[in-house]
C-alpha cells in the first residue's frame, strides 16, 4: 500500500490553496473543496486464474485489498462466461469481497446457453471506492476475426469532485486493430475533463499503435517523480513487457507509480498502481 509523503501532501495543500477561498456550500460535508488524491490500478487478472493453475477469485481480492487501491480497472473478466471459472459472476463477486460499487463491460455477449439462464459475457470491469454514478461501454474497431475489444467508463464521485474511469484491454492478435483502437480511444476520451485511462494495452509505450495515447496523456509511471522498479507487468513470474498502463489527463498529475510484486501467482500479469493527484 502506498503512503501519502509529506511532498505529496503538501502539493495537495498547495493546489487547494491556490484554488482560492471556498464558500459555504463547497465546504459541505458531500462537497469538499480542493484536490483528490487517488490511488488508481490496472490488473488484467486472467479470469482468476493463476500461474499456478489454481482458479482462485479470492486471491485476486486479497491483491486488490493489500494494495489500497481506491479505483481500479480489470481486464479478462468473466461473467457466467465459462466452466472454467466455474460459471460465476466475477465482477458482482469482487466488489461483494471488497466493499466496492463495480461496473462490468461485457465485450464478449453471447444468448444464455439454456433458455433463462445468464448471458455468457466476457470483458473489463472497474471496480471503486466511491459512488459510481454512470457509465457505458463502448465497443472498438475489430476486423474479421479477431476478439471484440472496448472501452469501459465509469463517472466516479470522489467528495464531490468528478472524475472520468476508463478501462481497456486492446487486441492482442493485430497491430492494425491496435492502431484503429488507440485513435478510437482518444477521440473518445477527449483531454479536458480529469480522466484517468488504465489497460492492458498488449504494446509497449513505444510501439506505433501507442504514440496516440503517449501523445494525448500522461504516461504516468514514465512522468511520475517516484516511479519505481522498471515498469514491466508481463509475464508475472519474470515481468519483461511494459503493457499494462496508467494513463492521465492534463488535469490529472501522476506522483508515485509502481508495478506490485506481492503474489505473483495470482495471474499471468502484475498490477500497476499509480497514485495520482486530481486538480480542483
Amino acid at each position: 500500500m502506498f503512503r501519502r509523503s509529506l511532498s505529496v501532501l503538501a502539493a495537495a495543500v498547495a493546489l487547494a490553496t491556490a484554488a482560492g477561498p471556498a464558500t459555504a456550500e463547497e465546504f459541505s460535508a458531500d462537497r469538499l473543496p480542493g484536490p483528490r488524491v487517488l490511488d488508481v490500478m490496472t490488473f488484467n487478472i486472467h479470469h482468476a486464474e493463476g500461474t499456478d493453475g489454481v482458479l482462485d477469485l479470492r486471491r485476486v481480492a486479497n491483491v486488490i485489498r493489500r494494495s489500497g487501491a481506491d479505483v481500479v480497472g480489470l481486464q479478462e473478466v468473466d461473467n457466467h462466461y465459462s466452466s472454467r471459472s466455474n460459471w460465476a459472476d466475477q465482477p458482482a463477486e469482487l466488489a461483494e469481497l471488497l466493499g466496492y460499487h463495480v461496473v462490468f463491460g461485457a465485450n464478449i455477449d453471447n444468448s444464455p446457453p439454456t433458455p433463462g439462464g445468464h448471458r455468457v459475457q466476457y470483458g473489463t470491469a472497474i471496480l471503486s471506492r466511491y459512488p459510481i454514478t454512470a457509465s457505458d461501454n463502448t465497443w472498438l474497431y475489430q476486423s474479421p476475426g479477431q476478439e471484440q475489444r472496448g472501452l469501459l467508463h465509469a463517472t466516479l464521485d470522489v467528495h464531490g469532485k468528478r472524475v472520468e474511469f476508463y478501462n481497456t484491454h486492446l487486441a492482442a492478435g493485430s497491430q492494425t486493430d491496435r492502431l484503429q483502437q488507440t485513435a478510437q480511444v482518444v477521440d473518445l476520451i477527449g483531454a479536458k475533463k480529469p480522466g484517468i485511462l488504465v489497460g492492458d494495452f498488449n504494446a509497449l509505450p513505444a510501439a506505433a499503435e501507442s504514440q496516440p495515447l503517449q501523445k494525448a496523456y500522461t504516461d504516468a509511471w514514465a512522468k511520475s517523480p517516484h516511479a519505481r522498479g522498471d515498469g514491466a507487468t508481463y509475464p508475472a513470474e519474470s515481468p519483461t513487457e511494459r503493457i499494462d498502463l496508467v494513463y492521465t489527463t492534463r488535469r490529472v498529475t501522476p506522483l508515485v507509480t509502481q508495478v506490485l510484486d506481492g503474489d505473483p501467482t495470482a495471474s499471468d500479469h502484475r498490477p500497476l498502481l499509480s497514485k495520482v493527484l486530481v486538480k480542483p
